[in-house]
């Protein structure tokens, strides 16, 4: 406990599946920073988490000068503000980091609501799955082209453009994974095959068990 208080690290309040938490933990794991995870249960939030962010949602940073950042765009953008090994961030253009807020805020928004809609299509009848799944693949077409433009989305090397994009992929994609394996977006299942493989992916996804108060800290990323 001492050891982690004396570096006064920030600490990240994360959920494991939420794709917003996981684009927070990848960015933070690569940049090389240090902090203290603290694993939320959704249908028990502890209200050192509200206190912090009154909208109660994941994930929530509180910097170690006490300043709070509740977007996981933003979370991401100060940990790769500080440490930036692999240029996701700091060495992108004008242009490409224009283009990065264009693809993240249709992703955030208009992908995301159709995401939902076709994850949980029984909850939104209004219209069926095959709809839904239509709409969310107006995105998929897109990324399917600027990946055989560039091999990434921007560059050939992952930028933040691709790591803030991915985590809502993979769930778009295991709806019907069946279907995803036949759809006609082979670059975007490689891209994505090589997402789920990396090193990276995976230290970001151990299991953790809910944090309460009192417990011992968690440091991320473990080694």
């Amino acid at each position: 406990m001492s050891e982690m208080t004396e570096q006064n690290l920030a600490t990240l309040y994360s959920f494991r599946r939420c794709p917003y938490a996981m684009r927070a933990r990848l960015a933070i794991a690569r940049s090389g920073i240090s902090c203290e995870l603290r694993e939320v249960v959704l249908k028990d939030k502890p209200q050192q988490l509200i206190a912090l962010s009154p909208k109660a949602t994941v994930p929530v940073l509180l910097t170690a000068d006490d300043k709070v950042i509740d977007e996981s765009i933003d979370i991401a953008f100060w940990a790769l503000a500080q440490q930036d090994p692999d240029n996701w961030y700091q060495a992108l253009s004008t242009e490409q980091h224009q283009q990065m807020l264009d693809l993240i805020e249709n992703n955030d928004g208009e992908f995301k609501y159709f995401l939902d809609r076709y994850k949980y299509a029984d909850r939104y009848p209004e219209q069926d799955e095959g709809y839904y799944r239509q709409q969310g693949e107006k995105t998929l077409a897109r990324l399917e082209q600027l990946l055989k433009e560039n091999g990434c989305l921007l560059q050939q090397s992952w930028t933040l453009a691709d790591i803030a994009l991915l985590p809502f992929i993979r769930q778009f994609a295991f709806v019907d994974k069946d279907w995803f394996d036949r759809s006609p977006y082979p670059r975007v299942r490689d891209w994505l095959e090589d997402f789920l493989e990396s090193e990276l992916f995976r230290s970001v996804m151990k299991k953790y068990p809910q944090w309460h108060e009192g417990d011992e800290p968690v440091l991320f990323p473990q080694g």
